[in-house]
């Protein structure tokens, strides 16, 4: 599997897929930046350019996300029982998880979204801030916030072990 989304990428520029990956869910820069930095995978971006290119990867599904997920979801579930399952799942979920976001409000939301692990992201931490009604002109800032904590984390980490593999 990971051969055949190697070969979907082959011939993009390095940035252009470290754009791409941290825009999808559950991956998010926290799988970009390390590929960014990756002498693995040819030669490695510089660490700003990686931080930087997933930092606004990550933020793009992030704005339709937090204006669109309410509205939308209404309108699917209305539509179609399947569809009303799905998002009734989705929320119960974001609920069980984002007890932080629930406890602690924005404040909550930037610590969730910041902490560097798969399903704390931008995208959970966006479905967070709906479920627990906060206002897109909050929600924004705090997500963007996380993602920066938990890139900057990301980035550090990954140098650190990229430097001692060089060792």
């Amino acid at each position: 599997m990971t051969e055949q989304i190697a070969q979907w990428f082959a011939g993009l520029p390095k940035e252009w897929v470290v754009f791409v990956i941290s825009m999808l869910p559950i991956v998010e820069l926290r799988g970009a930046i390390p590929w960014a930095l990756s002498p693995a995978m040819g030669p490695p971006l510089h660490w700003a350019a990686a931080f930087g290119i997933a930092f606004c990867g990550n933020l793009v599904p992030i704005v339709p996300i937090l204006l669109y997920l309410g509205p939308g979801s209404d309108l699917l579930r209305r539509r179609s029982p399947q569809l009303d399952r799905f998002f009734t799942w989705l929320f119960e979920r974001t609920r069980r998880r984002g007890r932080l976001v629930e406890r602690y409000g924005a404040i909550g939301l930037t610590l969730f979204v910041a902490i560097p692990l798969p399903v704390t992201g931008a995208w959970t931490g966006s479905a967070a801030a709906f479920v627990f009604g906060i206002p897109f002109r909050r929600a924004l800032p705090c997500v963007a916030l996380g993602v920066v904590i938990s890139g900057t984390i990301m980035t550090l980490a990954s140098l650190g072990i990229f430097s001692l593999i060089g060792r």
